[in-house]
């Protein structure tokens, strides 16, 4: 097992959009933390906290210069818009693996337990290039979440996705898993599924997950359904699969009833069969919606790929004291 001499330069990346209530709390949290492991020698004095506010309509980026004052520590990233939760991750990943040796990802309302820190840091120095932070259950979600969150692993499953169950963008990775990562060219950015890809050596950390310290949540039904529809789609070709061996039950179906119906004529029992008629009409009509839809989604990521828009654009930067860590000019 590889052991790791040199001690690590860690990097904490936030995302957060509209987090005025709560950031100046996860900051406080964090900084104890960091201090903690400096303490531990577990990680290097430099190591810093790097927030990326993803075009706020609040005061957060206000609050992230404000702490920016009595945190030397603390590196403040602006988006020219809100570009969305994935692009300002790896906006704050393209930033800080200009100075770390490992970062960490973790959502700014500190709902995954930074804790598990310590956890993750003593796998890495171990020889895993990435730890994964894995929810140990899902007992304080509603009934609907659970289930819903459930079914959405099990069909990535069966659909050929590689995930890691009950995890979402909380993890360590090292600099060449992060490098790696970032060689990666596409536009439809799903990190879940993203990750694994890269292989290297991996592992895990359980912990359960808090209750939102302050605010509300960005993640709606309405988003995470189209997040968990943009992951799928991005990463499986198997629903356009199955459209085709449904294409091919219907047929079979339709072949049948046409068996059927040349029978009843033959025989002269030819009466009226308004409902077997708008049945059909409406499951066919479904059917071939349903089909031209997924198609569609396919055909608009093609759409978003070869135009290699940029994911994210960086408006601003708060001066750093770390070093080596030069902002660009704009």
């Amino acid at each position: 097992m590889l052991s790791r001499s040199k001690t690590p330069r860690l990097g904490l990346v936030l995302p957060a959009y509209n987090e005025q209530e709560v950031l100046q709390i996860t900051l406080s949290k964090l900084k104890q933390i960091k201090l903690d492991l400096v303490r531990e020698h577990l990680i290097s004095n430099d190591s810093f906290i790097l927030v990326v506010d993803d075009g706020s309509q609040d005061g957060t980026w206000q609050v992230i210069q404000d702490q920016k004052l009595i945190n030397s520590d603390l590196i403040g990233v602006k988006l020219s818009r809100n570009f969305g939760h994935q692009s300002a991750l790896l906006a704050g990943m393209s930033e800080g693996i200009k100075l770390a040796d490992i970062l960490i990802t973790l959502d700014a309302d500190l709902q995954d337990n930074p804790n598990v820190i310590r956890e993750m840091i003593v796998k890495y120095n171990e020889g895993s290039e990435i730890v994964y932070g894995v929810r140990s259950s899902r007992a304080d979600d509603t009934w609907f979440k659970r289930n819903s969150a459930l079914a959405f692993y099990k069909m990535c499953t069966f659909l050929g996705v590689d995930m890691i169950p009950n995890h979402a963008d909380f993890r360590l990775m090292s600099q060449t898993a992060v490098k790696a990562l970032l060689k990666l060219p596409e536009r439809n950015v799903f990190l879940r599924a993203m990750v694994p890809l890269l292989g290297f050596q991996t592992d895990k950390v359980f912990y359960e997950r808090g209750k939102r310290q302050a605010g509300t949540s960005k993640y709606p039904l309405k988003k995470m359904l189209s997040f968990a529809i943009d992951g799928i789609t991005s990463f499986s070709v198997q629903p356009i699969r199955l459209l085709f061996g449904l294409g091919m039950f219907v047929t079979s179906v339709a072949g049948i009833e046409i068996m059927y119906t040349i029978f009843e004529k033959m025989i002269g029992n030819t009466e009226a069969g308004w409902s077997s008629l708008m049945i059909s009409i409406w499951l066919l009509g479904g059917i071939n919606l349903v089909a031209i839809s997924v198609i569609g989604i396919y055909i608009g990521k093609i759409f978003t790929e070869v135009k290699h828009r940029p994911l994210f654009e960086i408006e601003t930067k708060t001066e750093s004291s770390i070093k080596n860590y030069q902002p660009e000019k704009l």
